[in-house]
């Protein structure tokens, strides 16, 4: 399988897996040609400016698209249009109404888009999407999500612009699995300069609440933190977690119930090898895509109205 990887930047993420592996050929696509190829030979991968040939070529089975934001949908609508399957970094789209018109687009298409909800392949948060489903602790009450940083990608904003849809969009997605949509969000931010800020929103449902609080506000030496405490009828989830660029966090997740605490075991896996792993399958056949554009509009539309009361209007 061929793979054309739009992006040199969080490109690598995805470069680093596809390198790993020995059944596909990825060829990564930038502007600049010094840094596109220096970046590609770092993973082992052919490098090329010329973007155009990523949607001609026959060749290519999938467009890998990790580019800013705002030519997220225009993107995949031309991988469709190329007859190529798509897989974007998130959020799908800075705007409902494109998001929309691609998942309208990949229904219609034949083709595979799959969206980068990377948290959906956490094995902690696995663990907290099947106990809502199975109802293992009773119905979910209280749902607390948090995300604290430093700045460990240089040169990439984490201010009060850029947070919603960069930092937020994954806790929108398990709020909206775990709870469905809310009834009333409220949110109140901080903000250190333009490039360093904090979210704290809150989510109001028929008989339960969820929180999700993120910041760029600390210090180099915290590294990035997360985690999550589900509160059930008959029992708690808590996690935590510590995550990095290269997309390999460590994590625990504790259960307390009436019998006490006890640890739970977490298969040793990170999130950006089980995602492309899974849109390989798929391609292949061998699984049905958990990740396709109408799967994320829920938690896109939470996301954008977040986005709205932080920074006005896009």
């Amino acid at each position: 399988m061929k793979i054309a990887l739009l992006g040199t930047n969080f490109g690598q993420a995805h470069a680093a897996v596809y390198a790993a592996r020995g059944d596909v050929e990825a060829v990564m696509f930038g502007r600049d040609p010094e840094k596109t190829a220096k970046t590609a030979s770092r993973f082992g991968l052919a490098s090329s400016t010329d973007t155009d040939a990523a949607f001609e070529d026959p060749s290519f089975d999938l467009v890998d698209i990790c580019l800013p934001v705002p030519l997220h949908a225009e993107y995949v609508l031309r991988a469709l249009d190329a007859g190529k399957h798509a897989l974007v970094e998130l959020p799908l789209a800075d705007d409902m109404g494109d998001a929309e018109r691609v998942a309208e687009a990949a229904a219609r298409s034949g083709k595979h888009v799959f969206v980068d909800m990377f948290e959906r392949f956490i094995p902690a948060d696995r663990v907290l999407f099947d106990a809502v489903r199975e109802g293992t602790y009773g119905r979910l009450e209280q749902l607390t999500l948090w995300n604290l940083t430093a700045h460990l990608w240089p040169g990439a904003s984490l201010g009060l612009k850029a947070l919603p849809l960069e930092a937020m969009h994954s806790d929108m997605d398990i709020i909206t699995r775990t709870l469905g949509v809310p009834r009333e969000a409220t949110v109140t931010t901080v903000e250190r300069d333009e490039d360093s800020g904090a979210i704290e929103a809150a989510f109001r449902f028929d008989r339960a609440a969820a929180r999700s609080s993120v910041s760029s506000l600390m210090p180099k030496a915290w590294g990035a933190r997360g985690g999550y405490t589900a509160t059930f009828e008959h029992g708690v989830l808590d996690a935590a977690s510590t995550m990095g660029f290269d997309g390999k966090p460590s994590g625990i997740v504790t259960a307390y119930t009436a019998d006490g605490p006890h640890s739970l075991d977490l298969p040793p896996a990170d999130q950006y090898t089980a995602m492309i792993g899974h849109v390989l399958d798929v391609l292949r056949g061998e699984a049905e895509n958990r990740i396709a554009p109408d799967s994320v509009l829920d938690a896109l539309r939470l996301t954008l109205d977040l986005d709205r009361q932080v920074s006005g209007p896009r």
